[in-house]
């Protein structure tokens, strides 16, 4: 990539590693814990509207398009915000999260008959060994709970993946905003019965600043904002030399979290780390393979996205499986 584009995707690494900050910040407002399922539905309300009057619902079936809003949306945003407000630090989170491109290889491998490659399948056992240091280090800390949630939102992230990769759409933006539009009810929902109408009412009736701000800035920045340079690198440019800019996600995110809300993680949260992102960056990083091999479809994951070596020409309609966390793959980003 030239330098701009190069700038282009850093800036996108910066955005979706920001939005663990914000999502924190706005869990805890001023002291008010705000309900996580109902701060979810306000999120994709803003992603939703207007934006779905402007652009064209994707050409896929509903059924895809709502299965993409359950899993990577709903799904992947529901127990990550679940797991920050009982208690799950912003930086680890956004590290942990970074086991969706690992699980999106074995669920593609299973659903898609995508056959890993040897390489995909050792980053997948060194992020796996990474995930258990960081585990047993949390442990010896706190509760291992929120991790585990974490690590739900992960798999769920990577089953919105496998949808979107086999779905193909053609626009990854109109798959953000249209797949968004199946979370705001059913999360509000659950929310009124396991919060309480009181709670969500209270809530609603006494937005804090830093909550909108938050909201407004995980469904602008971060989703349609950051997806929407997302989805035009890769239309521009193989998924292998955009993709390795998501590695930055969680640098981005356990550094603001350091500087921002003073975490400091333990020597073993940074050892568990270093080995899970050693285990994507061998499943996403790729060498330059003979003419022959470059034709074989093969899974290349990244943050929200199920890609394919070799197909740049159809890098915009491949983009859809990057409409997430928000996330983002919420994913997705988040």
């Amino acid at each position: 990539m030239n330098l701009r584009h190069s700038l282009l995707a850093a800036l996108v690494a910066v955005l979706w590693g920001l939005n663990f900050v914000a999502i924190d910040f706005g869990l805890h407002a001023n002291g008010r814990e705000v309900p996580p399922l109902l701060f979810v539905a306000m999120r994709f309300v803003l992603v939703v509207f207007p934006w779905i009057f402007f652009i064209r619902k994707p050409d896929i079936s509903w059924k895809a398009i709502i299965g993409v809003g359950l899993f990577m949306s709903a799904g992947q945003f529901g127990l990550l915000y679940l797991a920050m407000a009982l208690g799950m630090p912003a930086g680890l989170a956004s590290l942990v999260l970074q086991a969706q491109v690992l699980l999106t290889v074995l669920l593609a491998a299973g659903f898609l008959g995508e056959r890993p490659s040897r390489r995909q399948l050792a980053g997948v056992v060194l992020g796996v060994a990474g995930l258990a240091v960081v585990a047993v280090g949390r442990s010896a800390v706190a509760p291992l709970l929120p991790l585990i949630i974490v690590l739900g939102a992960a798999l769920s992230w990577a089953a919105g993946n496998v949808i979107a990769r086999q779905a193909k759409a053609a626009s990854g933006l109109g798959l953000v905003v249209w797949s968004g539009a199946v979370v705001p009810l059913p999360l509000a929902a659950l929310s009124l019965l396991v919060d309480g109408p009181d709670a969500v009412l209270g809530t609603l009736a006494d937005l804090q600043p830093a909550t909108i701000l938050s909201a407004l800035y995980t469904a602008i920045f971060a989703s349609l904002v950051g997806y929407g340079i997302w989805n035009r690198l890769l239309a521009s440019y193989p998924s292998s030399a955009v993709v390795p800019f998501t590695l930055l996600v969680p640098v981005v995110g356990m550094s603001a979290a350091w500087l921002a809300l003073g975490e400091v993680p333990t020597l073993a949260e940074l050892a568990g780390g270093l080995l899970l992102l050693g285990g994507v960056a061998t499943a996403v990083l790729t060498v330059r393979a003979a003419p022959r091999q470059r034709r074989d479809a093969v899974l290349v994951p990244g943050l929200g996205a199920g890609l394919r070596t070799g197909d740049s020409d159809d890098g915009g309609r491949l983009a859809a499986a990057a409409g997430s966390r928000a996330g983002a793959r919420e994913p997705d980003a988040p």
